[in-house]
This record gives structure tokens, C-alpha cells and sequence, in this order.
């Protein structure tokens, strides 16, 4: 991939640019598999398109209200606009002019980060396979929540528009005050048939092509085990516990955003999965709280990892399988050192970030039977 930012030297967070992407992918491969440790059988990697595949943009807004940037600041925190980013869609993309536009007619004073002033700190957009669109205003205060509001219609065929509060000065992305500007407040994400709705402060993959992949490879390591209850720890909008849902099989799935609960009971119940029950809480205090252990468990965990409490359960508990899911390897392999027993048997590279030096890998971890050998 060529990218005329990297080339110029004014953006460098694709640090893997100018590599040939076989390369890329490669290099991560053999990263996770020295993390992983020997007796590993590998599947081949998913590789996706190498640009044009987020369906989440993050920009941060720099200039002035005439003449506004989005994209990155630079070491002085001046703007570098990157409307023409080549990770972006031209679904995605097309937004970025009609935004630029917006804070102009909106009077929205783009926030100055030497000098702790304005208004307008990032905008996120992201995009729904079916070409909807998501737009975030990240804003210091509610000042300007109503000059927003007045002029929506400017923004043309937008699905959702919310606010969201950010008044500290920190290198965050986002607030954890969220108001909703349109009457929809959810976007669609249709993934393998399953309609997962994601709301402004959800996680969900920024590839949702590998996304896609990265559940379905999920899905074969569990049928295979057919487990009559299955634990979906750190589920996010659910997209591992509904796509593991099966009739007769018991489906718990456990995240700490509650926004993200409404979200995945309300992709459970246009499904009708019975056997299905979310909660919000805490994947470790869950656990460590249940009276009793599934038969297996999916982990999706943030880049810390899972940790040695719930690792230390883990291992202790009993649960033959575990599914591992990690977009960090760091993490991973501390993870599994806290639970020798649930060793990795099969693991797959997916190549969610190119560009970069990060990615997801998937394993499924078994303990050794009676007999001293690993299910296959």
C-alpha cells in the first residue's frame, strides 16, 4: 500500500507501511507462534484487503472553525488533516468533507491542545456493513450540544449523531457522558447473519471482514466440543455468545459496559435464543462468584489480558476448553504461564490491523485428559 501522508513524513501510525503485506503478516505470525510456544498446530492466517478496510475512524480535530482539520496533531498540537487516508472506505470516507463543513456552520472552535481552549476535540464516525454511518462529536462541554442539534440536517443521511462529554485535558479519546442528538440511537452491524447493534460507547472490531472471520473460526472450535453451557467472558455486544448460540446449550455472556448489555439482549431477543443471558459486571468477580464452572469458556479480554485472578481460576476451575481470543500476545502468553494446565492446541492469526505490528490471534486452550493426551 502507498500512502502519500507516510511518504511525506506527515503521518507515521501506520509503521508498517511500504511493507510488502505477505511480509507484514509473516513477521506476526512468527511473533505470536514464539509466544505461543511449541505444540501448537497453526491454522493459516486470515489476511483481509491491506486498505480501504476500517469501519471506524477516529479524528481529531485541529484548525480553526474556518478552516478546520481532521485527523492527527502534530508534535506542536497544530492539525494535520487526513480526510484522504487510504485504511478508510469511500463509504466511510465520504463523510469527512460534509464533517469539515459541519464545524463551519455550526461554529464548533476546534480545542487547541497547547492552549486548553475550544470546544471540539475529536470526531468518530463509524461504518455499518450496510453503509450506515455512526457520527461521535467529542466535545469538552455542553456548550455547543445545542448549535449541533439545530443543524443536523446538514449532515445529510446520518443513522446516529450523539454528543459525548470530555472536559479533562488527557490523551483520551472520548468522555464518559454520551448524548444522543438523533431518535435512532443504534447502528446495525450485520456480521455472518447475526444483527449486532452497536451503541456510541460499544466496542466493536474496526475490521469487519476479519471480524467476521475471527467468529466463525470461534464457532468451529466450540461445535466441536458442543458444551451444553458456555461462558462468554468480556462479550462486548455479544458477537461470540451469539454466534456460539445452539439449541440446547445454556449461553452466558458477561461485560462491564451496560450500554453494551442493552445491546446484545436486543440482538438475543430479534433472534429468539432462549438460552441465551447477559449481565453487566465483571468478568473476574463473576467468575470467582459463580457457584459452579461451564463446561467451556470464551475469553475476549482488552490488551491487559485477563489477568492472574481470573487465569488463576480458570485453571483451577475445572473447564476443559477455554477459547482465547487476544489482540495482545504480551498478554496472552502471561496469561497462559497462570495456567499451565489449558494448554494451546490450535491457533490462528488474524490480520485485523495491517499496517501495523498489531493483531488478533485466536486459541483454543485444552486440558490434558486422564490419559495424558490433549481433545482434538
Amino acid at each position: 500500500m502507498q500512502c502519500s501522508y507516510y511518504d511525506a513524513g506527515s503521518c507515521r501510525s501506520c509503521t508498517l507501511m511500504g511493507q510488502p503485506h505477505g511480509l507484514q503478516v509473516a513477521d506476526k505470525e512468527r511473533h505470536v507462534r514464539s509466544m505461543l510456544g511449541p505444540d501448537v498446530r497453526w491454522l493459516p492466517p486470515v489476511v483481509g484487503p491491506e486498505s480501504g478496510f476500517r469501519n471506524k475512524a477516529k479524528m481529531v480535530v485541529g484548525g480553526t472553525v474556518d478552516r478546520p482539520t481532521l485527523g492527527i496533531l502534530d508534535r506542536a498540537g497544530g492539525g494535520v488533516d487526513l480526510q484522504g487516508c487510504g485504511l478508510y472506505p469511500p463509504e466511510l470516507s465520504r463523510i469527512f468533507p460534509v464533517l469539515e463543513a459541519f464545524v463551519t456552520t455550526a461554529g464548533l472552535t476546534p480545542y487547541s491542545v497547547p492552549e486548553r481552549t475550544g470546544e471540539l476535540k475529536n470526531v468518530l464516525v463509524t461504518l455499518s456493513p450496510d453503509g450506515e454511518l455512526m457520527v461521535r462529536f467529542v466535545l469538552r462541554s455542553q456548550e455547543s450540544v445545542a448549535r449541533i442539534r439545530k443543524h443536523l440536517p446538514a449532515l445529510g443521511d446520518v443513522a446516529v449523531v450523539s454528543a459525548n462529554i470530555l472536559p479533562e485535558h488527557k490523551a483520551v479519546v472520548e468522555g464518559p457522558l454520551e448524548i444522543p442528538l438523533t431518535e435512532r440511537q443504534t447502528l446495525r452491524m450485520t456480521v455472518n447473519g447475526i444483527d449486532l447493534h452497536l451503541r456510541p460507547q460499544s466496542f466493536f472490531q474496526t475490521n469487519t471482514a476479519v471480524a467476521s472471520a475471527l467468529y466463525r473460526q470461534a464457532v468451529q472450535w466450540v461445535d466441536e466440543v458442543a458444551p451444553a453451557s458456555l461462558w462468554d467472558l468480556y462479550c462486548g455486544v455479544g458477537g461470540f455468545a451469539l454466534h456460539c448460540a445452539a439449541p440446547g446449550r445454556a449461553v452466558t455472556g458477561i461485560e462491564v459496559s451496560a450500554e453494551a448489555i442493552v445491546s446484545a439482549e436486543a440482538s438475543r431477543d430479534e433472534l429468539g435464543l432462549d438460552g441465551v443471558s447477559f449481565a453487566a459486571g465483571d468478568a473476574t468477580a463473576f467468575a470467582l462468584g459463580a457457584g459452579s464452572a461451564p463446561e467451556m469458556v470464551i475469553v475476549n479480554p482488552p490488551r491487559r489480558g485477563i489477568g492472574h485472578e481470573l487465569a488463576a481460576w480458570l485453571e483451577g476451575s475445572g473447564v476443559r476448553h477455554v477459547v482465547y481470543s487476544s489482540c495482545n500476545a504480551e498478554s496472552l502468553a502471561r496469561d497462559l504461564a497462570a495456567m499451565p494446565s489449558l494448554r494451546p492446541t490450535r491457533a490462528r492469526l488474524l490480520d485485523m490491523f495491517p499496517q501495523t505490528t498489531h493483531y488478533e490471534a485466536i486459541t483454543v486452550l485444552e486440558r490434558p485428559s486422564r490419559t495424558g493426551s490433549s481433545a482434538r
